[in-house]
């Protein structure tokens, strides 16, 4: 008997801009994010150690641009989907980034309280 998917929880204003991604860009980010809800990888994922150590990046990618999702699940309770972003560029913008870290920060300060 399988376990149940993890929740998800959405910090900031991730859901929001997940919401706003074509059509097609959320139906692969909501596959992958089921993938990870039931302990599995998705298929195109990448480890985000500069952000901290377990976060990862789900890339999706469809003919109008590059769409990512940073999220951490190394939790019991949940998956906590830290940022959601169009990518504009290669190399991930050190605004991404430093979002991704301040929410990782304050999720982890939330749950040692």
């Amino acid at each position: 008997m399988s376990k149940p998917p993890k929740p998800l929880r959405f910090l900031g204003d991730s859901h929001d801009v997940l919401a706003t991604f074509p059509e097609e860009a959320k139906r692969s980010a909501g596959f992958a994010l089921y993938m990870v809800q039931i302990g599995r990888d998705p298929d195109d994922w990448k480890p985000m150690a500069t952000i901290g150590p377990g976060v990862r990046e789900i890339r999706v990618r469809d003919e109008s641009g590059a769409f990512r999702l940073i999220y951490i699940a190394k939790f019991l309770e949940a998956v906590y989907v830290l940022h959601c972003f169009n990518k504009k560029s290669q190399q991930t913008a050190a605004k991404d980034i430093a979002l991704s870290r301040k929410r990782l920060k304050e999720l982890l300060e939330d749950r040692n309280q």
